[in-house]
């Protein structure tokens, strides 16, 4: 086992996700199995096209390069054969990412080697899948196909979470789906001092902190974000609760219900995931987003 000081930061990722895909899954879904394997055998020397989640994977790669030794890898995690697969790992080549390990499954579900590559975090188009992932104990989000545009920060690798059911437990969120903001409210600062329980993020949160820990805060090339539609008062259990986990985020953001789109725009994201498929939609307007499809919003 590696140490805690070499964990390496592991993301699995669908090939759909890191490559653009949706012509040859036009073939699959209209022709079947048989075409789409002729298909991508006849342009297995066709490079394929960054897909939603490319640039993401880039930045996270490239963080090897400012490290004495790579603490990130990213493995491939496809439902396709090795034999429809040989044109996505050409691709991985053309493209230069420093992706060695995959699995191909023939139409299975990848998921169930989450945990053999103890991977921190999943993305994949398949909310199946992704659903699975966090059944399972994992992190994993479905990135969303939409006008997300890449982050103004070349240097710097941007992530920002939701809080309630992402980073932390639905605990909260449920007294507020089923009580109201005012019971909502009451709760959250009766139990100011006492932490929330972690949610589905909480493990990757931890090792991207962990990875930042490598680097002087102030030249950090990693940059994290809560954006809650939390306000004041609700806002001092989530600082106490990040500290009690000796946690670090750079930025808060408690936008008491505003629409968060523009903020994340504003944050520069390379990536934003959000349990609430309304807040995911106005975040994919301006930057890729990952749906978390947990707790009492997705039930």
């Amino acid at each position: 086992m590696e140490s805690i000081k070499t964990k390496k930061l592991t993301i699995g990722i669908s090939s759909m996700a890191l490559f653009d895909l949706v012509e040859s899954n036009k073939v699959f879904e209209t022709e079947g199995k048989e075409a789409y394997c002729r298909y991508q055998i006849e342009r297995e020397d066709e490079c394929l096209s960054p897909g939603v989640a490319y640039p993401l994977v880039k930045k996270l790669l490239g963080l090897n390069e400012r490290l004495p030794e790579a603490l990130v890898e990213v493995i491939l995690l496809s439902r396709n054969s090795a034999d429809t697969g040989l044109r996505v790992f050409n691709s991985i080549r053309e493209h230069g990412l420093d992706i060695k390990r995959a699995v191909f499954t023939s139409g299975a579900t990848p998921f169930v080697y989450i945990s053999a590559f103890e991977i921190d975090l999943f993305l994949s188009t398949s909310p199946d899948d992704v659903r699975k992932t966090l059944e399972a104990g994992h992190a994993g989000a479905t990135i969303l196909s939409g006008k997300g545009s890449s982050s103004i920060y070349k240097d710097q690798l941007r992530i920002a979470f939701d809080g309630d059911a992402v980073i932390f437990s639905d605990e909260s969120e449920r007294i507020y789906k089923e009580k109201g903001l005012d019971a909502f409210t009451k709760n959250e600062q009766q139990s100011a001092k006492m932490p929330m329980s972690g949610g589905p993020f909480k493990s990757f949160l931890a090792a991207l902190h962990h990875l930042q820990s490598h680097f002087p805060e102030e030249t950090s090339p990693v940059r994290t974000a809560l954006v809650t539609a939390r306000s004041a008062p609700a806002h001092e259990r989530v600082v106490r609760t990040l500290r009690s986990w000796n946690i670090r985020i750079d930025e808060a953001l408690f936008l008491g219900g505003l629409q968060k789109g523009e903020f994340l725009k504003s944050f520069g994201a390379d990536i934003f995931f959000d349990d609430q498929t309304t807040h995911c939609e106005s975040a994919n307007e301006h930057v890729a987003t990952g749906h978390v499809p947990h707790g009492i919003a997705n039930e």
